[in-house]
Parts: structure tokens; C-alpha cells; sequence
């Protein structure tokens, strides 16, 4: 009888122990998600206006110590201020802030006041303003150095396949030198190459933070002429919006950087210029299939509207003609920062080839912890006008303002593909961040 029923006991035990772990694990489970929640609930940078009182309302269980952070005279951040100068900071209930001179904080945040959550950058920020834009721009930059996108081979006087470049070079690599002389255009690339009698060269190359130096033998092809092998590109050229003016003739625009359009490598930039664009069509954008705005740019001297100084992940910048400046209608408004931006209605603004001006839209979804910096905002285009002419948002309109509530919180970046009514945007403080 004990016999009979010994297996039945232990498999009802085994059963047991899998019922077990399956609820600790569960349990685990929601726990660590719960955690993840609240950790993205609350952004690892906040930032604030100088001399303005500001609500923070996260509303998440959250508390610490905040610190100023000393900084040495060369500049540097040093250690934090002692504890006796420091404030005990609540998220559970809404924290009323104020801050009379830009500086920086640090906020440790516990969970529950005792389970390590965070450590928080706090930044006092400048209480500027600036003027929304929607001008539509067309673009013309030119690399620093020659731009590799593409490895291939030809067909030497032999008969024979070359690729003189392979192993060597890699898609993305800027050839900045050969033999010690500096190459600023495609042109120049060639040219070189064509004259080295096959002689083995030396390339300084910028591959992505690092700058090298290779060396390649160039072949022969079936014309007598030497080559590498080696597609490259050493300009590009784009329509897009600028966002913002401030009252120096600054601007921000696009909202992202521009990448290669064969290798999505972020340009390494030599120089920039912003010309005058007419819109004069508009491919409406559909499932799967973007639309776009399409430019007539004249690249002369007269249409100028700008030079570009910096090409970054999250927009392009530089100064603006003073006629530019003034062609921006509208007042110079507030900076709406990530954590006053709400769920609900709110503007973009835009021109679609006549004059500049707002369309409704509304923010469905508000990121304040994202690593990808272009997509805190996700909106999706509401405006009966604008989606009878465009589908929703469409190529060329990256960089169009966003506003909400008469102030300036970001910019249109990218559209969904699947879905061209909805797409994202970067908050305006992580622009002027980028801008500096």
C-alpha cells in the first residue's frame, strides 16, 4: 500500500514546487515591471527655468536628497555639496521648484524612500524664448572629407576582377588625406587616384570616433585608368523646416541629424548653407508608402538663408540671414518643457507651398525616458486640411513646431510608416541641449 502510493506523493510535491517557482516568478515578474514603470516614469535629466516657479508632477513613489553639484574653477563637476545643504524632495505629491540662477543638481531617488531607483541630473536652464519658424529650407552640406558608401570591384585590362579596397576600407569610413594631402571633394579623391601610377598611398580615414590611417594599392581597369574601388559622396542635399529662431538669429531645424541616404551615417559636417525653397508638389503619404514635400532650390548667393554650423542626432543649427529672421512670423513664445507637455490637443506648424500656419494635432503619448532622442513625443495629425492634402506627416516636414498650450515643446521628426497620420518628436529642450 505504501509502495502503491509513494510515486503518487512525490509527483504531487514536484507539481507543487513547479506551482511554486511559476508564482515567485510571476510574482517577479510584475515586480520588475512595476519597477521598469516608474523608472521611465521620471527622466534621468530635468530640467528647469531659471527664476520661474515650476510644478513637478510625476506621481510616481518616489523620494530623495537633492544636491548641488560643486564645481572646481577649471569648470569641472566635483563632489556634491555636504548633506546639510542639501533638500529632501517628494514624487508622490505634486513638488512646487524654483531656482533663481542656472546651475546644476543632483537628485538621488529611492523607491519608497529605501529601494534605489535613480540618480537624476537636474539642470537650471537659461528662461529664454523663441520663435517658432514652420520655413520650409532646403539644405546643401558638404562633408568633412569624402564619404565612403559603398565597397565594389572592376574589371582590370586582364580580364580580371580588382577590389583594391576591400579588407581596407569600410562603408561610413571619411578619407580625409592621401599622402599627407588634405582631400575636400570627390574630384580631388579621383584625380589622385588616377595619378598614383599604382603606387601603394596612404589614407588618413575617419572611422566613426577614430582617426586611422590605411594603406591600398590601386588597380588598373580596363581603360588604363587606376582605381580603388570605392563608392563615395562628398555633398548632400534635402528639403526640410526649420523649428525655431531665437532673438540672437540662431536657428534649430529637422529636429534629427542628416544621414547618408546609403549608409544612415550621421554626416561628419565641413560646411552647411540653408537656401530658400518653394514648395511646388506634395506626394501624398499612404500605408507603407511616405509621402513628401518636393522643393525647387536655386543654389545661389541671393536665396541664402543661412549657414550651418553643426549637424547633430538631434537637428541641425547655425545662424540665419537677418531677412530670414525677420520672415518668421509670430511672437517669440516660452519654452514648454518635457514635463509640461500633456496628453491632448496641440499645433504643428508648417507651410505646404503658400503661406505658414498651424494645423491641430494631438499628443497621445509623452516619453520622458527614452534612449532614442528623436521620439519622446508621439502625435498624431488631427487637422481635416492637412490630411486631406498630405495623408498626415509626410518628408519635409521634419523640424514643424510643436505647440501646445502658447508654448514651444518640440518638433515633428519622423512619421510612422505604417500609419502616416501618427508620427514622433523630439522635445525642444533636448534641441537646445544639443545646440549648445
Amino acid at each position: 500500500m505504501e509502495h502503491l502510493t509513494k510515486p503518487h506523493s512525490d509527483g504531487y510535491f514536484i507539481y507543487k514546487r513547479i506551482l511554486y517557482f511559476l508564482l515567485a516568478f510571476g510574482i517577479l515578474a510584475v515586480m520588475a515591471s512595476l519597477y521598469y514603470s516608474i523608472w521611465c516614469s521620471v527622466p534621468s535629466t530635468i530640467m528647469v527655468k531659471a527664476g520661474v516657479e515650476q510644478k513637478l508632477d510625476f506621481k510616481v513613489p518616489a523620494s530623495g536628497v537633492l544636491y548641488r553639484e560643486a564645481v572646481e574653477a577649471s569648470g569641472n563637476s566635483g563632489k556634491s555639496l555636504p548633506k546639510e545643504q542639501s533638500v529632501y524632495v517628494d514624487f508622490s505629491k505634486p513638488v512646487t521648484v524654483m531656482a533663481n540662477q542656472v546651475d546644476r543638481y543632483k537628485l538621488q531617488l529611492k523607491l519608497f524612500g529605501v529601494i534605489p531607483l535613480k540618480d537624476v541630473d537636474v539642470e537650471v536652464i537659461q528662461d529664454i524664448r523663441l520663435k517658432p519658424a514652420g520655413i520650409p529650407i532646403g539644405i546643401y552640406v558638404k562633408t568633412k572629407g569624402v564619404l565612403v558608401v559603398g565597397i565594389g570591384e572592376f574589371e582590370g585590362e586582364n580580364g580580371q576582377k580588382y577590389s583594391p579596397a576591400r579588407y581596407i576600407f569600410k562603408t561610413g569610413d571619411y578619407i580625409l588625406e592621401i599622402n599627407d594631402q588634405e582631400i575636400n571633394t570627390k574630384k580631388e579623391l579621383i584625380n589622385i587616384i588616377n595619378h598614383s601610377d599604382g603606387q601603394e598611398m596612404v589614407f588618413k580615414v575617419q572611422r566613426k570616433d577614430a582617426v586611422i590611417e590605411v594603406k591600398a594599392k590601386p588597380e588598373q581597369n580596363k581603360n588604363g585608368e587606376y582605381k580603388m574601388g570605392i563608392w563615395v559622396r562628398d555633398n548632400a542635399q534635402g528639403v526640410g523646416t526649420m523649428t525655431y529662431i531665437d532673438e540672437n538669429g540662431s536657428f534649430g531645424a529637422l529636429g534629427h541629424g542628416i544621414n547618408d541616404i546609403d549608409t544612415s551615417t550621421l554626416m561628419s559636417l565641413s560646411k552647411g548653407t540653408l537656401y530658400h525653397t518653394e514648395i511646388i508638389g506634395i506626394t501624398r503619404g499612404g500605408v507603407g508608402a511616405p509621402g513628401e514635400l518636393t522643393g525647387f532650390i536655386e543654389y545661389d548667393d541671393e536665396n541664402i538663408m543661412g549657414d550651418i554650423t553643426a549637424n547633430t542626432t538631434r537637428g541641425i543649427f547655425g545662424v540665419c540671414t537677418e531677412e530670414t529672421a525677420l520672415s518668421a512670423t509670430g511672437d517669440y513664445l516660452p519654452l514648454g518643457l518635457k514635463q509640461e507637455i500633456e496628453i491632448g490637443p496641440a499645433e504643428i506648424l508648417c507651410s505646404l507651398g503658400e503661406e505658414t500656419k498651424t494645423y491641430d494635432v494631438e499628443i497621445v503619448e509623452i516619453h520622458l525616458e527614452n534612449n532614442n532622442v528623436n521620439r519622446g513625443i508621439v502625435l498624431e495629425i488631427t487637422d481635416p486640411e492637412l490630411l486631406a492634402v498630405t495623408g498626415g506627416i509626410v518628408q519635409g516636414m521634419s523640424g514643424s513646431p510643436i505647440l501646445q498650450n502658447g508654448k514651444l515643446v518640440g518638433a515633428v521628426t519622423h512619421v510612422l510608416v505604417n500609419d502616416p497620420t501618427k508620427g514622433y518628436g523630439v522635445f525642444i529642450e533636448n534641441m537646445l541641449e544639443a545646440a549648445e
